[in-house]
């Protein structure tokens, strides 16, 4: 509104910035006529940064400047990774060039969330992935049962929770999925599992979706969200140490990375929901897996699934309309073998946060099927 005012004060010639009322013969000169366009220039400008600021706030694609310009980079090393000997194996694992040196359980540090579009009662940690050589925001949310005292002694299961490309960290817990909100009365009622919700940062390449891969000299996308974050978990809240109490959920990107994830390692995950995402990873055109021909066959969730030793015991929940997703959710229903389950479901919504939003209590009833409380 202010650089509309300016203009329309400019244009008229009134105003304490302007000077006593020209008239047209006046405005009519060269130097005039540049303000002129400089002031439609800035209108033009704050129009599409008003328009930006109001997609980003209602889908959360940007945390920082560094997120939006692409200049920002949360990998400090890429070592190679140790052996996987599962979720609950990690802890005596070492890099590489550490052998023998068991890890100790480390306590984390948390503060409130960076993000004032975050509930107060999500916890904060920057995390130094030990064995990925990442570092980035893990988001943490505790149900409500955590601190009652009837249920001190119990462990609980974990979801984590995948954003798309480009996205915000942020966008789970905030006006874009609103998950704690839909799901906390929910978990109260008994209607739910009460899960400790998991939201770690994917974006770690700028303006590269790692297609949450492991590539050599890259980036160690896969060993921080399967084996760093969970570590961290497992040390420092009271989180089920079997796979069978651990899944994952996505969207877009991030269903992509949910699939992968699961199929991937079933010996840390036994379930995933993926909303609108797919199999082929350049299905998202920055991805850094499907630059090369042999990572983009490997990295794809039909690929991993039908080259699996033994049919992974995983159950799939994979959502998308005709043309966005659905005939990838049909295709690793056609391709699974038991104990391998793919529950496929159609939707009609554009591939955005509005559509993925009603979603979150839906297949979060399917998930208490598959992790029930106990």
């Amino acid at each position: 509104m202010g650089s509309i005012a300016l203009a329309m004060a400019q244009w008229l010639g009134k105003g304490r910035f302007f000077g006593r009322a020209r008239t047209p013969e006046q405005r009519r000169t060269p130097l005039r006529a540049l303000s002129y366009l400089g002031t439609v220039v800035l209108c033009q400008f704050t129009a599409v940064a008003m328009v930006f600021v109001i997609v980003n706030n209602e889908n959360q694609l940007y945390d920082n400047w560094g997120d939006l310009l692409g200049n920002a980079s949360h990998v400090r090393a890429v070592p190679v990774p140790p052996k996987d000997e599962g979720l609950a194996g990690d802890r005596g694992a070492a890099p590489a060039g550490s052998p023998g040196t068991a890890a100790p359980k480390v306590p984390q540090t948390f503060h409130a969330p960076d993000s004032d579009a975050v509930p107060r009662n999500v916890k904060q940690a920057d995390l130094k992935g030990r064995l990925s050589g990442v570092d980035g925001e893990v988001l943490v949310w505790t149900p409500p049962q955590y601190d009652d005292p009837a249920y001190k002694d119990k462990t609980f299961p974990v979801v984590e929770l995948l954003v798309g490309f480009p996205g915000s960290s942020s966008a789970w817990f905030g006006d874009a999925m609103e998950a704690t909100k839909q799901l906390e009365p929910l978990m109260k009622s008994g209607q739910v599992t009460p899960f400790i919700l998991v939201v770690p940062r994917v974006t770690l390449l700028g303006n590269t979706d790692t297609g949450c891969a492991d590539v050599p000299g890259k980036v160690n996308a896969d060993t921080w969200l399967s084996r760093d974050v969970p570590q961290m978990i497992v040390d420092n809240f009271r989180a089920d140490t079997t796979p069978d109490r651990w899944a994952l959920s996505g969207y877009s990107a991030g269903a992509h990375c949910a699939l992968r994830l699961a199929l991937s390692h079933p010996n840390r995950y036994r379930a995933a929901i993926s909303m609108s995402g797919y199999n082929d990873p350049a299905g998202e055109p920055a991805s850094l897996t499907a630059k090369d021909p042999k990572l983009r066959e490997t990295s794809n969730p039909l690929y991993i699934l039908t080259h699996a030793p033994t049919p992974p015991n995983v159950a799939l929940y994979v959502t998308g309309k005709r043309g966005d997703g659905l005939e990838d959710a049909t295709a690793l229903q056609q391709a699974a073998k038991s104990p391998t389950t793919v529950t496929p479901f159609e939707t009609t919504g554009a591939h955005l946060t509005s559509t993925w939003k009603p979603l979150v209590v839906p297949t979060f009833k399917w998930l208490t099927g598959i992790i029930p409380p106990r």
